[in-house]
């Protein structure tokens, strides 16, 4: 029996890992390095979560709760909590802080809902003209915030989709522009009839062009041939496409013994500014209240000076103390030319 439930595993495996190449040997056309820093709201692909950061980004299939909620809202319908809240800080590069707070409550009958909320915290930056190109003394605060919306429903006891709803406001000294995005998700748990096996697709960042607007467009001038005074005209700029991306991915998760479990995980993702990208992630689980995460992303035709980031480590712990769920989680990501980001999650759920 023992043997028959090893070759079980085995065969699992195996299935995973040609799922996996299976993944990495999609080809797409869609993507556009050359438009490389060009979109509009570009925070809308700064990851959060200590897990999923420090697992790389990869586990579309099996993410769940709250968690999911930024990676793939079809799996928030799989919490093992009626109630979640989520509070996260990541440094992020050049200093930049990023803070997220998502809460999401079960509703029987009904599905799931979560409240999210990203902002930047880019600080004070010096105002420079063309006459004082070092400076005015006056300083200005760039706003940048998500603010999403997401329902998600288990249709079956494998299978749940979702679907988010973003609010996107940035502000840079006295120019502005908001916009909306969509984000759609699902996942299949236990594929084929195979316990463990899970596939995932997402769709995200869907939604009109982006334009700024405001006074900092304004400027003086003369009109030739004209007897009129110096008048204010104004500039328009130029509209900008989201940061559209479709993602799939595949997750195995199997237990070594009673306490031991390990999940491994797959993802292909496409963008439409940037070259396809690949990612893998690792998680060693004991007795669900410790783990060990490890993720490594990669884009292979990028060129070596434009592609940034290196591996993911985490850790995190998890209590229940009484029904109340209480997780802290930490990730590492090393990035080319700037410091490492480093990210601190603390969950509860009831």
């Amino acid at each position: 029996m023992k043997e028959r439930t090893m070759m079980k595993t085995a065969a699992r495996l195996l299935l995973f890992v040609v799922a996996v190449f299976l993944v990495m040997s999609v080809e797409t056309f869609a993507g556009r390095p050359d438009k490389a820093g060009t979109s509009a709201a570009p925070m809308l692909l700064i990851p959060v979560g200590g897990r999923d950061v420090a697992l790389g980004g990869a586990m579309l299939a099996s993410t769940s709760g709250i968690d999911a909620v930024y990676y793939n809202p079809g799996g928030l319908a799989f919490s093992d909590k009626k109630s979640e809240a989520m509070f996260s800080h990541m440094s992020y590069l050049a200093d930049i802080g990023v803070e997220y707070l998502g809460i999401s409550s079960t509703f029987e009958g009904f599905g799931t809902l979560a409240f999210t909320l990203k902002s930047l915290a880019i600080g004070d930056i010096d105002v420079t003209t063309e006459a004082n190109p070092d400076g005015t003394g006056e300083t200005f605060t760039p706003r940048f915030s998500v603010v999403g919306l997401t329902y998600s429903k288990a249709l079956t006891d494998r299978i749940g989709i979702g679907l988010t709803t973003n609010l996107v406001s940035e502000q840079i000294d006295r120019v502005s522009t908001s916009g909306l995005s969509f984000n759609f998700g699902v996942q299949y748990h236990n594929f084929a009839g195979l316990d463990g096996f899970n596939i995932g697709v997402a769709v995200k960042n869907i939604g009109p062009q982006m334009q700024y607007d405001g006074a900092g467009l304004l400027r003086q001038g003369n009109m030739d041939g004209l007897l009129r005074p110096t008048s204010f005209y104004k500039l328009v700029a130029a509209s900008a496409e989201l940061p559209s991306v479709i993602e799939l991915g595949v997750g195995y998760m199997f237990a070594i013994d009673d306490k031991m479990m390990l999940s491994a995980a797959g993802l292909f993702q496409n963008q439409n500014f940037f070259d396809d990208e690949y990612k893998l992630g690792l998680e060693f689980s004991y007795d669900k209240s410790f783990f060990l995460r490890g993720g490594y992303d990669m884009a292979p035709k990028a060129e070596v000076d434009t592609y940034i980031w290196g591996p993911t480590f985490g850790a995190g712990i998890s209590q229940d103390f009484d029904g109340l769920g209480f997780t802290v989680d930490y990730a590492y990501q090393a990035a080319k030319y700037f410091g490492a980001n480093h990210v601190f999650t603390l969950k509860l759920g009831f």
